[in-house]
């Protein structure tokens, strides 16, 4: 079942499910179940509403505007150079710890919406990455138990201002402008995943393929991430773990693979959908 996060056609925020086409609004412009998504998550209804939503109000899915996923999670985690492929490109084989940064939440925008290319980059990449939703409140996890306080996955990109990212040896400036942390368009439950490991990752730029590669060629395994994370802050219902993009940014591309003012970028995962974006330069 595919769920979202967007606005109903007056502007009101909402969430609901998405199901051929149709989007039925179970928010609180609908038969509101819970204000937002990251509230049902927290409610335990979020994977749980079975054919009720068919009662719910509804209208095209191109009547709607998507938000993040998750609008407003408390935490968002990224991972660094989680793909060996990445890693070689990158010039940052063998780690011993998954790096970590954060990035905040209200730099997050949804499906279709712009990735905002600032003016003060020459240098603006993508990343596509698989994000994961913590389901349950999760703090020194042991990794047999990881993935049972996942209760989502969904599709993320997480747009870098590579100039801003590589002054120093911290990359949350270069993480954080607004506009640059794609989310969605779906919130996949896990339950509705046979075994995520086999999901296949596809960034393209203007319909070209620039990273392809299997969520089991991740260099820290989703539970390594989740115990190493859980090791140092507590995460809560709604929280995101972004795992990590292959190899194949632009960076490195020779030549370079940079994106520019109307490059269309897309990240698709395997049951999981197709995130689409397009850069537009702002001020």
């Amino acid at each position: 079942m595919n769920y979202a996060s967007y606005s109903a056609t007056d502007g009101t925020p909402t969430w609901g499910i998405i199901s051929d086409g149709t989007a039925y609004d179970l928010g609180p412009s609908g038969l509101n179940l819970a204000p937002t998504m990251r509230a049902a998550i927290e409610q335990g209804i979020f994977g749980a509403v079975g054919d009720a939503y068919l009662q719910a109000p509804s209208r095209p899915e191109e009547d709607i505007s998507f938000l993040p996923a998750i609008p407003d999670p408390g935490k968002i985690i990224c991972i660094g150079v989680n793909y060996r492929s990445h890693q070689e490109e990158a010039g940052k084989t063998e780690q011993k710890a998954p790096t970590v940064f954060t990035r905040f939440s209200d730099s997050q925008m949804g499906h279709l919406q712009a990735a905002e290319m600032p003016a003060s980059t020459t240098q603006f990449d993508y990343e596509g990455e698989m994000a994961l939703v913590i389901g349950k409140e999760a703090f020194h996890v042991d990794e047999e138990d990881a993935f049972d306080h996942v209760c989502g996955y969904a599709a993320y990109n997480d747009f870098s201002v590579r100039d801003w990212q590589r002054l120093t040896s911290q990359w949350i400036p270069g993480k954080n402008f607004p506009g640059t942390g794609a989310f969605g368009p779906y919130l996949v439950p896990a339950k509705d995943l046979a075994d995520v490991t086999q999901l296949t990752l596809e960034t393209r730029v203007n319909g070209d393929t620039r990273q392809k590669a299997s969520v089991a060629d991740l260099y820290f395994t989703i539970p390594q991430l989740i115990a190493y994370v859980t090791g140092f802050t507590k995460l809560s219902p709604g929280d995101v773990i972004v795992t990590g993009t292959p190899g194949g940014v632009g960076l490195f591309m020779q030549p370079s693979g940079l994106l520019s003012p109307g490059d269309v970028v897309e990240v698709e995962i395997t049951g999981l959908g197709t995130l689409r974006n397009t850069v537009q330069a702002v001020s």
